[in-house]
């Protein structure tokens, strides 16, 4: 670091437009500090999409939960991975089950209008809580998380035009919780469907 600052100064001290645009770069390309996403960061980032220009990304995600009173259901999580749409498994599926109920294709349509307005790849994330599961379908949680994942990320792209290009899946089982599974309120937090979208 201290080498680059000496190299900035000498720059700056030789005013020279051509060589000081040379360096800004590279250093712009060794320290990563310029981002190429479009749409991430609440503040200084805005969303281009063609519908909603003007707002960010997550204001964006955020005025179709409103919209739709999906606010017990559906939360945002903005962290240095990207944005996470986290969608609880009672308006995806039925108790152990991997299959999309009706009304989860709803919000999944809705959603898909903004994830097909952006760039970036989307990873699809299955949790399950520490209740055993252990059914000839699903003999393991492991099971339940990634099919979860995987039914998940097949309509969004086969029903809602996501390029598979852009999507991957994981399941946690119940690796991965969010809150305590002591209590019910605290298992119905950790069953869930994170849908990322990544910086890049």
């Amino acid at each position: 670091m201290l080498l680059g600052l000496f190299i900035i100064l000498y720059t700056i001290s030789n005013v020279d437009a051509g060589k000081y645009k040379e360096v800004m770069n590279a250093f712009g390309s060794v320290f990563s500090t310029q981002k190429t996403i479009q749409g991430l960061g609440s503040q200084n980032h805005p969303f281009n999409g063609n519908a909603n220009s003007g707002k960010t990304l997550r204001e964006t995600l955020q005025s179709v939960i409103d919209e739709y009173d999906y606010g017990q259901n559906v939360q945002l999580v903005e962290n240095e991975r990207g944005i996470t749409i986290r969608i609880l498994d009672n308006i995806l599926f039925n108790t152990g089950e991997a299959k999309l109920n009706p009304g989860s294709k709803s919000i999944l349509s809705k959603l898909a209008k903004v994830l097909r307005t952006i760039p970036n790849d989307i990873r699809i994330e299955g949790h399950t809580d520490n209740v055993p599961i252990n059914t000839p379908k699903y003999p393991s949680n492991w099971h339940l998380s990634v099919a979860r994942a995987t039914n998940t990320a097949y309509y969004l792209m086969n029903t809602e035009g996501l390029s598979p290009e852009r999507v991957t899946i994981v399941g946690y089982a119940e690796y991965k919780p969010i809150a305590s599974n002591d209590t019910p309120a605290g298992r119905a937090q950790n069953r869930r469907v994170d849908i990322i979208i990544l910086n890049r």
